[in-house]
């Protein structure tokens, strides 16, 4: 029941053998013309893996990560990393925020701020969480798994398990994507006095929920997104068939290739983001883009971590 603070601390060695590999990129051919709709464009990725190799800071990436006190402990036998920042006021509630894939703990970054001291961006101070940000098992930093079975159910009994050893014995929930799964159970305990969720759409189409086929109440708008989830159907559940049936075999190229790594995570960037951006980086920040990417390379974890969790919803 111990809790050790933590530090990431990626070694030199690592960086290295990053920037070698990414001169020595293999780069396939591309058919002209054909866009994201075969996937990353090319062009596109040489100069995203070139500013990766050459512009981007990790060490300043890494500060940053380490201005937010982190923790890990162990769990039903699965070493768990977390994010703890309590906030100055008094009466804030406890609140454990769990990302999806693939994402991670870095996409909190930017908000740890404006929830634990809201009165420094303008806002209530009545408005004030402890903030509790945990890597999911297999993902980042909560490395290695020892076992099969971390579902939503057993993260949902560990991340109860966390707050109790961190004294909050009432508290809040938020996640998206696989993070909404988790807070939707943690939801159901009587701990937990509230949860919010954020989850395009279209997960409903990836996981194979039937969409209605008349609805003729529902506006212009409304049947166009409908009609997109239709079509998201055939086109859109590659990625979560082969990480839920055959995980091991994607995760030899996902391991050894960071340009494999950044390509198969910016995809999911460009599709499931802002729908009016052209690129990536114009919905999400470049930098912080590329720390989400170093996560997953640095760890290990991007053929192994999402997996875990996508096998059972690409059987459904």
């Amino acid at each position: 029941m111990s809790i050790q603070s933590f530090n990431v601390a990626i070694p030199q060695a690592s960086l290295d053998d990053l920037r070698e590999r990414l001169v020595r990129t293999r780069w396939p051919d591309e058919r002209p013309g054909v866009g994201w709709s075969r996937g990353v464009p090319l062009g596109y990725l040489k100069g995203l893996a070139e500013y990766w190799r050459t512009g981007y800071d990790w060490r300043k990436q890494e500060a940053q990560l380490n201005t937010f006190p982190q923790f890990t402990t162990e769990i039903d036998g699965q070493h768990i990393h977390f994010l703890h920042v309590r906030s100055p006021e008094p009466d804030a509630l406890p609140l454990i925020i769990t990302h999806g894939y693939p994402g991670s703990i870095v996409e909190f970054m930017n908000i740890i701020g404006p929830l634990t001291t809201p009165r420094a961006y303008g806002g209530d101070g009545a408005d004030a969480f402890h903030v509790v940000a945990p890597s999911l098992p297999g993902f980042g930093f909560s490395t290695p798994v020892h076992e099969p079975g971390w579902v939503l159910s057993r993260i949902a009994r560990a991340w109860d398990e966390l707050m109790k050893r961190l004294g909050y014995e009432r508290y809040g929930a938020q996640g998206g994507d696989i993070g909404s799964g988790v807070s939707g159970v943690l939801s159901s305990l009587d701990h937990v006095v509230g949860a919010h969720i954020n989850t395009d759409p279209l997960a409903l189409a990836l996981i194979g929920v039937p969409l209605p086929e008349d609805l003729p109440d529902l506006s212009e708008a409304e049947q166009a997104s409908l009609e997109r989830m239709r079509q998201y159907v055939p086109e859109g559940r590659g990625y979560l068939q082969i990480q839920g049936t055959r995980p091991q075999t994607l995760a030899y190229g996902l391991t050894d290739s960071p340009v494999a790594q950044l390509a198969w995570i910016v995809e999911k960037f460009q599709e499931w983001t802002d729908p009016a951006a052209a690129l990536p980086e114009d919905a999400v920040n470049r930098d912080q883009l590329l720390t989400n990417v170093s996560v997953y390379w640095f760890t290990g974890t991007g053929g192994v971590g999402g997996s875990l969790h996508l096998r059972r919803l690409a059987r459904q």
